[in-house]
Protein backbone atom coordinates (compact mmCIF):
# COMPACT_ATOMS: atom_id res chain seq x y z
CA UNK A 1 0.00 0.00 0.00
CA UNK A 2 1.72 3.43 -1.16
CA UNK A 3 1.37 6.64 1.17
CA UNK A 4 -1.52 8.31 -1.58
CA UNK A 5 -3.88 5.07 -0.11
CA UNK A 6 -2.95 5.55 3.61
CA UNK A 7 -3.71 9.39 3.72
CA UNK A 8 -6.85 7.91 1.56
CA UNK A 9 -7.75 5.91 4.02
CA UNK A 10 -7.33 8.17 7.29
CA UNK A 11 -9.37 11.25 5.66
CA UNK A 12 -12.13 8.60 5.23
CA UNK A 13 -11.90 7.50 9.00
CA UNK A 14 -12.29 11.10 10.09
CA UNK A 15 -15.45 11.96 7.37
CA UNK A 16 -17.02 9.13 8.65
CA UNK A 17 -16.45 10.87 12.23
CA UNK A 18 -17.37 13.85 11.65
CA UNK A 19 -19.99 12.90 10.15
CA UNK A 20 -21.37 11.28 12.76
CA UNK A 21 -20.57 14.25 14.91
CA UNK A 22 -22.58 16.34 12.77
CA UNK A 23 -25.63 13.61 13.61
CA UNK A 24 -24.64 13.68 17.48
CA UNK A 25 -24.81 17.75 17.10
CA UNK A 26 -28.11 17.49 15.70
CA UNK A 27 -29.31 14.99 18.46
CA UNK A 28 -28.83 17.03 21.57
CA UNK A 29 -32.11 18.20 23.31
CA UNK A 30 -33.56 18.35 26.28
CA UNK A 31 -32.64 14.72 27.37
CA UNK A 32 -28.99 16.61 27.78
CA UNK A 33 -29.99 19.62 29.14
CA UNK A 34 -31.77 17.17 31.91
CA UNK A 35 -28.21 15.15 32.47
CA UNK A 36 -26.69 18.49 32.99
CA UNK A 37 -29.15 19.38 35.40
CA UNK A 38 -29.10 15.99 37.25
CA UNK A 39 -25.42 15.93 37.88
CA UNK A 40 -24.84 19.72 38.36
CA UNK A 41 -27.78 19.67 41.23
CA UNK A 42 -26.34 16.08 42.80
CA UNK A 43 -25.44 16.49 46.46
CA UNK A 44 -22.67 14.13 46.23
CA UNK A 45 -20.57 13.08 42.97
CA UNK A 46 -21.03 11.54 39.43
CA UNK A 47 -20.21 8.24 39.02
CA UNK A 48 -19.36 7.36 35.58
CA UNK A 49 -19.88 3.09 34.82
CA UNK A 50 -18.63 1.38 31.93
CA UNK A 51 -17.28 -1.66 30.45
CA UNK A 52 -14.94 -2.16 27.76
CA UNK A 53 -13.54 0.34 25.15
CA UNK A 54 -16.39 2.36 27.04
CA UNK A 55 -14.53 1.90 29.92
CA UNK A 56 -11.54 4.13 28.30
CA UNK A 57 -13.94 6.27 27.44
CA UNK A 58 -15.44 6.81 30.58
CA UNK A 59 -12.06 7.33 32.95
CA UNK A 60 -11.08 9.89 30.53
CA UNK A 61 -14.72 12.07 30.81
CA UNK A 62 -14.02 11.48 34.50
CA UNK A 63 -10.52 13.05 34.24
CA UNK A 64 -11.76 15.71 31.87
CA UNK A 65 -14.60 16.13 34.73
CA UNK A 66 -12.54 16.31 37.88
CA UNK A 67 -10.12 18.54 35.90
CA UNK A 68 -12.71 20.75 35.50
CA UNK A 69 -14.93 21.36 38.74
CA UNK A 70 -17.52 18.41 38.72
CA UNK A 71 -16.34 15.42 41.85
CA UNK A 72 -16.31 11.89 40.09
CA UNK A 73 -15.00 8.85 39.98
CA UNK A 74 -14.98 5.68 37.42
CA UNK A 75 -16.59 2.37 38.57
CA UNK A 76 -15.68 -0.73 36.17
CA UNK A 77 -19.08 -3.28 35.93
CA UNK A 78 -17.21 -5.70 35.97
CA UNK A 79 -16.20 -4.89 39.42
CA UNK A 80 -19.29 -3.54 40.28
CA UNK A 81 -20.88 -6.56 40.68
CA UNK A 82 -18.17 -8.12 42.73
CA UNK A 83 -18.49 -5.59 45.45
CA UNK A 84 -17.28 -2.43 44.27
CA UNK A 85 -21.04 -1.11 44.31
CA UNK A 86 -20.21 0.28 47.76
CA UNK A 87 -18.90 3.24 46.46
CA UNK A 88 -22.13 4.55 45.35
CA UNK A 89 -23.88 6.72 48.00
CA UNK A 90 -27.30 7.42 47.59
CA UNK A 91 -26.83 11.53 47.01
CA UNK A 92 -24.80 9.94 44.00
CA UNK A 93 -25.61 10.23 40.09
CA UNK A 94 -24.44 7.30 37.38
CA UNK A 95 -23.48 8.04 33.87
CA UNK A 96 -23.70 4.78 32.84
CA UNK A 97 -21.91 4.02 29.32
CA UNK A 98 -22.34 1.16 26.80
CA UNK A 99 -23.08 1.22 23.10
CA UNK A 100 -25.40 -1.80 23.25
CA UNK A 101 -26.57 -0.81 26.46
CA UNK A 102 -27.37 -5.07 26.39
CA UNK A 103 -23.57 -6.74 27.73
CA UNK A 104 -23.98 -9.36 30.34
CA UNK A 105 -22.50 -7.00 32.52
CA UNK A 106 -24.41 -4.10 32.23
CA UNK A 107 -27.64 -5.64 32.02
CA UNK A 108 -27.12 -7.17 35.09
CA UNK A 109 -25.58 -4.28 36.94
CA UNK A 110 -28.34 -1.31 35.90
CA UNK A 111 -31.21 -2.37 38.20
CA UNK A 112 -28.32 -1.70 41.40
CA UNK A 113 -26.95 1.64 39.80
CA UNK A 114 -30.52 2.72 39.54
CA UNK A 115 -31.49 1.58 43.49
CA UNK A 116 -28.24 3.04 45.04
CA UNK A 117 -28.32 6.56 43.17
CA UNK A 118 -30.03 9.25 43.31
CA UNK A 119 -30.53 9.39 39.40
CA UNK A 120 -29.11 6.85 35.92
CA UNK A 121 -28.37 8.78 33.19
CA UNK A 122 -27.61 6.28 30.59
CA UNK A 123 -25.40 7.17 27.08
CA UNK A 124 -26.11 4.32 24.79
CA UNK A 125 -26.55 3.86 21.46
CA UNK A 126 -29.60 1.54 21.68
CA UNK A 127 -32.73 3.87 23.10
CA UNK A 128 -34.51 -0.22 23.45
CA UNK A 129 -31.66 -1.84 25.63
CA UNK A 130 -31.72 -2.83 29.07
CA UNK A 131 -29.52 0.20 30.17
CA UNK A 132 -32.31 2.46 28.37
CA UNK A 133 -35.51 1.04 30.16
CA UNK A 134 -33.52 1.66 33.68
CA UNK A 135 -32.23 4.90 32.75
CA UNK A 136 -33.86 8.08 34.09
CA UNK A 137 -32.20 10.27 31.46
CA UNK A 138 -30.76 8.63 28.02
CA UNK A 139 -27.91 9.78 25.99
CA UNK A 140 -28.07 8.68 22.59
CA UNK A 141 -24.96 8.05 20.89
CA UNK A 142 -26.05 5.60 18.27
CA UNK A 143 -23.71 5.66 15.08
CA UNK A 144 -25.36 4.57 11.59
CA UNK A 145 -21.50 3.62 10.45
CA UNK A 146 -18.36 2.66 12.57
CA UNK A 147 -15.36 4.11 11.01
CA UNK A 148 -13.50 0.63 11.03
CA UNK A 149 -13.23 -0.94 7.73
CA UNK A 150 -14.58 -4.23 9.38
CA UNK A 151 -17.83 -1.97 10.48
CA UNK A 152 -17.15 -3.85 14.04
CA UNK A 153 -14.37 -1.92 15.94
CA UNK A 154 -15.45 0.41 18.27
CA UNK A 155 -14.36 3.93 16.38
CA UNK A 156 -17.48 6.22 15.75
CA UNK A 157 -18.96 5.06 18.82
CA UNK A 158 -16.21 5.49 21.19
CA UNK A 159 -15.65 9.07 19.44
CA UNK A 160 -19.19 10.29 19.99
CA UNK A 161 -19.13 9.12 23.58
CA UNK A 162 -16.25 11.21 23.99
CA UNK A 163 -17.44 14.58 22.15
CA UNK A 164 -20.65 13.84 24.47
CA UNK A 165 -18.49 13.17 27.52
CA UNK A 166 -17.05 16.76 26.87
CA UNK A 167 -20.04 18.39 25.92
CA UNK A 168 -21.23 17.71 29.54
CA UNK A 169 -18.44 18.80 31.16
CA UNK A 170 -17.80 22.29 29.02
CA UNK A 171 -21.89 23.08 30.48
CA UNK A 172 -21.40 21.72 34.10
CA UNK A 173 -18.69 24.39 33.78
CA UNK A 174 -20.57 26.73 32.88
CA UNK A 175 -23.28 25.97 35.22
CA UNK A 176 -20.76 26.61 37.79
CA UNK A 177 -18.91 29.14 36.43
CA UNK A 178 -15.24 27.59 36.90
CA UNK A 179 -12.68 30.14 35.38
CA UNK A 180 -9.03 29.66 34.71
CA UNK A 181 -7.96 30.29 37.89
CA UNK A 182 -10.11 27.49 39.15
CA UNK A 183 -8.48 25.23 36.08
CA UNK A 184 -5.27 25.92 37.42
CA UNK A 185 -5.64 24.90 41.36
CA UNK A 186 -6.07 21.97 39.89
CA UNK A 187 -3.41 21.36 38.02
CA UNK A 188 -0.78 23.24 39.85
CA UNK A 189 2.18 20.81 38.63
CA UNK A 190 1.12 21.66 34.65
CA UNK A 191 2.32 23.98 32.08
CA UNK A 192 -1.53 25.27 32.39
CA UNK A 193 -1.08 25.68 36.27
CA UNK A 194 2.20 27.56 36.25
CA UNK A 195 1.17 30.44 33.60
CA UNK A 196 -1.82 30.73 35.58
CA UNK A 197 -0.85 31.08 39.24
CA UNK A 198 3.26 30.99 39.44
CA UNK A 199 4.30 34.32 41.01
CA UNK A 200 7.51 35.81 39.93
CA UNK A 201 9.50 35.04 43.50
CA UNK A 202 9.17 31.58 42.51
CA UNK A 203 11.58 31.81 39.22
CA UNK A 204 13.88 34.21 41.07
CA UNK A 205 17.50 34.00 40.54
CA UNK A 206 19.80 33.17 43.45
CA UNK A 207 22.29 35.56 42.30
CA UNK A 208 21.65 39.55 42.75
CA UNK A 209 24.28 41.45 41.09
CA UNK A 210 24.57 45.53 42.07
CA UNK A 211 26.65 48.60 42.01
CA UNK A 212 26.15 51.99 43.36
CA UNK A 213 25.68 54.35 40.60
CA UNK A 214 29.20 56.13 41.58
CA UNK A 215 30.88 52.86 41.09
CA UNK A 216 34.01 52.24 38.68
CA UNK A 217 34.13 50.47 36.22
CA UNK A 218 36.17 47.80 37.94
CA UNK A 219 33.44 47.09 39.56
CA UNK A 220 31.14 47.11 37.18
CA UNK A 221 32.74 44.72 35.57
CA UNK A 222 33.83 42.37 38.42
CA UNK A 223 29.71 42.09 39.50
CA UNK A 224 28.64 41.76 36.17
CA UNK A 225 31.19 38.95 35.72
CA UNK A 226 30.31 37.41 39.10
CA UNK A 227 26.67 36.65 37.96
CA UNK A 228 25.42 34.55 34.90
CA UNK A 229 23.16 36.97 33.50
CA UNK A 230 25.12 39.10 31.97
CA UNK A 231 23.51 42.34 33.93
CA UNK A 232 24.07 44.29 36.94
CA UNK A 233 21.46 46.75 38.88
CA UNK A 234 22.72 50.31 39.60
CA UNK A 235 21.40 51.59 42.87
CA UNK A 236 21.20 54.77 44.82
CA UNK A 237 20.39 53.68 47.92
CA UNK A 238 16.93 51.66 47.94
CA UNK A 239 16.00 52.91 44.75
CA UNK A 240 16.88 51.69 41.20
CA UNK A 241 18.47 54.04 38.90
CA UNK A 242 19.28 52.19 35.93
CA UNK A 243 21.09 48.78 34.90
CA UNK A 244 24.38 47.70 32.72
CA UNK A 245 24.66 44.73 30.36
CA UNK A 246 27.48 43.43 28.94
CA UNK A 247 26.45 44.73 25.97
CA UNK A 248 26.78 48.65 27.50
CA UNK A 249 30.45 47.49 28.66
CA UNK A 250 31.35 46.24 25.25
CA UNK A 251 30.08 49.30 23.38
CA UNK A 252 31.92 51.74 26.37
CA UNK A 253 34.86 50.12 25.40
CA UNK A 254 34.37 51.03 22.01
CA UNK A 255 34.04 54.56 22.10
CA UNK A 256 36.10 55.22 25.05
CA UNK A 257 40.21 55.64 25.44
CA UNK A 258 40.41 56.23 29.22
CA UNK A 259 38.11 54.30 30.96
CA UNK A 260 39.94 55.01 34.31
CA UNK A 261 37.34 57.57 35.59
CA UNK A 262 34.32 56.00 33.87
CA UNK A 263 31.02 55.19 36.62
CA UNK A 264 28.80 53.24 36.69
CA UNK A 265 26.19 56.21 36.29
CA UNK A 266 27.70 57.21 32.77
CA UNK A 267 27.46 53.97 30.98
CA UNK A 268 23.62 52.78 32.34
CA UNK A 269 20.81 52.99 30.87
CA UNK A 270 18.51 54.45 33.03
CA UNK A 271 14.73 53.73 33.89
CA UNK A 272 14.67 50.00 33.25
CA UNK A 273 11.49 47.68 33.00
CA UNK A 274 10.61 46.24 36.57
CA UNK A 275 8.54 44.11 37.44
CA UNK A 276 6.87 43.41 41.24
CA UNK A 277 7.89 39.83 42.97
CA UNK A 278 4.06 39.11 43.94
CA UNK A 279 3.40 39.56 39.95
CA UNK A 280 2.31 36.46 37.54
CA UNK A 281 5.69 35.18 36.25
CA UNK A 282 3.82 35.02 32.56
CA UNK A 283 3.39 38.90 33.25
CA UNK A 284 7.49 38.69 33.31
CA UNK A 285 8.02 36.75 30.67
CA UNK A 286 5.44 39.07 28.43
CA UNK A 287 7.24 42.25 29.28
CA UNK A 288 10.95 40.36 28.50
CA UNK A 289 9.11 39.33 25.26
CA UNK A 290 7.62 42.63 24.16
CA UNK A 291 11.07 44.81 24.77
CA UNK A 292 13.19 41.98 23.93
CA UNK A 293 15.46 41.70 26.69
CA UNK A 294 16.79 38.17 28.23
CA UNK A 295 16.52 39.77 32.07
CA UNK A 296 13.70 41.42 34.78
CA UNK A 297 14.86 43.75 37.57
CA UNK A 298 12.15 42.14 40.05
CA UNK A 299 11.06 44.44 42.72
CA UNK A 300 9.34 44.79 46.26
CA UNK A 301 7.66 47.31 47.01
CA UNK A 302 9.40 49.46 44.31
CA UNK A 303 12.86 48.17 46.16
CA UNK A 304 15.34 46.09 44.47
CA UNK A 305 14.28 42.62 45.14
CA UNK A 306 16.40 40.15 42.57
CA UNK A 307 16.69 39.24 38.78
CA UNK A 308 14.19 36.97 36.52
CA UNK A 309 15.78 35.20 33.66
CA UNK A 310 14.08 34.86 30.17
CA UNK A 311 15.85 31.07 29.89
CA UNK A 312 14.60 30.37 33.40
CA UNK A 313 10.79 30.72 32.62
CA UNK A 314 10.93 29.10 28.84
CA UNK A 315 12.30 25.87 31.17
CA UNK A 316 10.04 26.21 33.28
CA UNK A 317 6.82 25.99 31.01
CA UNK A 318 6.33 29.64 31.42
CA UNK A 319 5.36 31.50 28.14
Amino acid sequence: MDRTNIITIAKSTLEIEISELEKLKNRINDDFARAVELIHSAKGKLIVVGIGKSAHVGNKIVATLNSTGTPSQFLHASEAIHGDLGVIQKQDVVLCISNSGNSPEIANLVPYLKDYSSALIGMTGNKNSKLAEFSEVILDTHVDVEACPNKLAPTSSTTIQMALGDALAVALMELNEFKANDFAKFHPGGSLGKNLTSKVEQFLSSQKPQVTENAPIRDVIISISASSHGITVVTNGDRIIGVITDGDLRRMLMKEEDISKVLAKDIMSANPRTIEKDALAKEAMKVLKENNIGQLVVTENGKYFGIIDLHKLLDEGIN
